[in-house]
């Protein structure tokens, strides 16, 4: 199983969309795929048509007490799975600090999955926290979503500095460019010549678009509320080169 994370330090940048759209995008391409929403916010649970709430006491769940395959929801789609989101992940930092067996436990706490799933996906919440550093253990590839601006320029030089990473697990980060309006000339000119502090962000980028607000109207992702708007043949070309470059063979 593979594992592939949204993760940022700012809010807004659009983790939510693109970690439904990417998952839908696989389960389009054929992979039984679960989605995890870490955010205590929800977004990814209400679009899925998820319950939030996940039943147990969810320090016992984290602590690996209580198996988190028993909070499993199907979702409209057959195959795509939903892990929905709890208000109480809003303590999630603490909970993993006081539960937590060394910065590997969250891989271990999913590594039950791969008997069913062929890709999950995390929805994480934004911020410098234990969970950003057990990401880095725990996922094959963590996607930062990344709006052309010179604030969000700082914001991913800030996590970096805060993970301090090895060589081979900064390989494992991603940037892409997100929200893209291609009339601004700065978003234009970063998606030609990227900044040196973002590095080599995937080729893919994806535009701003109206209909991307939509999906929290609808409760239906791009693929299925709008299949030929250029947002969603973004998500579908982004997905396309993660799968390569995580050498899905599917």
């Amino acid at each position: 199983m593979k594992v592939v994370a949204l993760h940022n330090l700012k809010g807004g940048v659009g983790k939510t969309s693109a970690a439904v759209n990417l998952a839908r995008e696989a389960h389009r391409d054929g992979l039984p795929v679960l989605l995890w929403d870490l955010d205590a916010q929800g977004a990814s649970t209400w679009i899925l048509g998820g319950e939030s709430g996940l039943g147990k006491k969810i320090s016992k769940l984290l602590a690996g007490k209580s198996p988190l395959g028993e909070q499993v929801q199907r979702t409209p789609w057959e195959r795509f799975d939903l892990l929905p989101a709890d208000i109480r992940l809003r303590e999630l930092d603490r909970l993993l600090n006081d539960k937590a067996n060394g910065d590997k436990h969250l891989k271990r706490l999913i590594a039950p999955f791969g008997e069913e799933y062929a890709l999950l996906i995390l929805d994480c919440p934004p911020g410098l926290s234990t969970l950003a550093d057990q990401l880095i253990r725990a996922a094959d590839r963590i996607l930062v979503p990344t709006i052309p601006s010179p604030l969000s320029v700082q914001a991913f030089s800030r996590m970096i500095e805060h993970l301090d990473l090895k060589k081979r697990q900064r390989e494992r980060l991603s940037p892409f460019f997100n929200l893209v309006d291609r009339r601004r000339n700065l978003h234009a000119e970063w998606l030609e010549s990227p900044p040196e502090a973002i590095g080599s962000p995937m080729t893919s980028w994806i535009p701003y678009a109206s209909v991307v607000e939509r999906m929290s109207l609808e409760c239906r992702p791009l693929a299925d509320l709008a299949p030929r708007s250029p947002a969603t043949l973004a998500y579908r070309r982004l997905w396309a080169e993660l799968k390569a470059e995580l050498a899905i063979d599917r």
